[in-house]
């Protein structure tokens, strides 16, 4: 689902909602016996973005075997092993930020942050200043939601309220941003919604506003031949098909 120029989207449509079926994915790993993140705020903002669909899935009221299993078993591009993906993909970039502050980074930068609760839910240095970007209904929206349940943030957190099209570099530091200093910096989920221009823009950019000491950690999914993109496109429409059943009535395509 590649962003346009000048689309819009919330995270009950479009681009959005993706960001609402990652954090139900979290709160599905968070419940596994075995757990390897711990996202306590995962299922209460997917339950305040109000799609049923994703409100039952982080819930536990529908599990992922209950979208996978069909007559020929478990589908390769199924709800089981999207959610194990985000787990793995989660409890990557957590660890990323834990060493970078075991290294002494005292800023990081979260792009595109989404319904990401890392501010919350994780243990900071306590002179450690966190900056997310994103659209500023998002971030509204998470903020709002997380302070009605009375969940304040573990770090110094700075909402930077700009969509990445735009300026977000003087954005962020008129926020605070000291790009004379050392940064985590990660992009997560990111890269694939943007072109391959766009994508080297944004790494440029980084670049340009990271000192020495900093550190980035992306997302970055592999190019495919047409022939695979088929295929994979042919398995994400007959699980998308199956899920209907249950309720799921967004366009991923």
């Amino acid at each position: 689902m590649p962003r346009t120029e000048n689309d819009t989207w919330d995270l009950a449509s479009s681009v959005g909602a993706t960001a609402t079926m990652v954090a139900a994915a979290r709160a599905v790993a968070t419940r596994a016996d075995q757990p390897v993140i711990n996202d306590p705020y995962a299922e209460p903002l997917v339950r305040a973005v109000g799609i049923d669909f994703f409100t039952r899935l982080a819930s536990g009221e529908l599990t992922p075997a209950d979208l996978d299993t069909h007559a020929g078993g478990q589908s390769p591009a199924g709800m089981s092993r999207f959610a194990d993906g985000m787990a793995a993909r989660t409890r990557f970039f957590d660890d990323f930020f834990a060493a970078a502050c075991d290294a002494g980074v005292r800023q990081a930068v979260i792009l595109a942050s989404g319904l990401d609760a890392r501010g919350y839910r994780l243990t900071w240095p306590e002179d450690m200043t966190v900056y997310e970007i994103d659209q500023p209904e998002v971030l509204e929206f998470k903020a709002t939601t997380l302070a009605g349940l009375g969940i304040a943030p573990t770090v110094t957190l700075t909402t930077v309220a700009v969509d990445l099209r735009n300026d977000w570099p003087a954005a962020l530091t008129d926020a605070g941003f000291d790009p004379s200093a050392p940064t985590a910096w990660i992009a997560e989920g990111l890269l694939g919604y943007l072109p391959p221009d766009a994508q080297d823009r944004l790494l440029d950019t980084i670049g340009e506003l990271s000192a020495p000491g900093s550190r980035l950690a992306v997302e970055s999914v592999p190019s495919h031949h047409e022939a695979d993109q088929q295929e994979l496109r042919e398995k994400m429409k007959e699980s998308t098909d199956r899920w209907r059943n249950e309720g799921f009535d967004l366009d991923f395509s």
